[in-house]
């Protein structure tokens, strides 16, 4: 595995890229979601143009008030039970009040993209600097791919060293200090 560090989009986008149309329903949408796996999806409209990007939180934030677990006003409710891991049953059994909702009605009308040639620490830059999930990747100005926070994670883990067996890494923030040689 190459370090993450000299690596580009377009060396870690995730391709094809799935898409909804701005005019299928929100069902449509969760059934999309739900049956990839997924947690968010780019918006085209009827001539394939990218006109925004839509996410499972998008849909649960159309959710009545009583619906999953938790207090929908709470932003753990929202950072818990759908930005941090997506349930396809749970996406399944929501519902939404409004059975004709689009989902241009709750897309995100931005969409962030970055070229293929960008270096992967300034992706992470990017998407820690503008709290975003999802960056897409463009070549020849059209999508290309795409590369989420959760890539990153994998490239961060794959690079990342494991300890020798037997040995457990230190305690987060405790001090290491060098063994002393003892003398015979």
């Amino acid at each position: 595995m190459r370090a993450p560090i000299g690596m580009t989009a377009e060396q870690v986008m995730t391709r094809p890229v799935l898409t909804i149309r701005d005019d299928r329903t929100v069902h449509e949408l969760s059934e999309l979601l739900s049956e990839n796996a997924i947690s968010g999806v780019p918006v085209v409209d009827a001539r394939h143009k990218v006109v925004g990007v839509v996410s499972v939180t998008d849909i649960a934030e159309q959710a009545p008030e009583d619906a999953g677990s938790g207090e929908r006003g709470s932003e753990a409710f929202y950072a818990a039970d759908w930005r941090e891991k997506l349930n396809p049953e749970e996406l399944r059994d929501l519902h939404v009040e409004d059975e004709g909702l689009l989902v241009r009605d709750i897309m995100m009308p931005t969409v962030y993209t970055v070229p293929d040639t960008t270096p992967v620490p300034e992706i992470a830059r990017t998407m820690v600097s503008g709290r975003i999930h999802r960056l897409f990747v463009t070549h020849d100005g059209k999508i290309a791919g795409i590369v989420t926070a959760l890539d990153l994670l994998k490239l961060l883990a794959e690079a990342t060293p494991k300890p020798p067996l037997g040995r457990k890494p230190p305690a987060r923030g405790a001090r290491v200090s060098p063994s002393r040689r003892r003398r015979a």
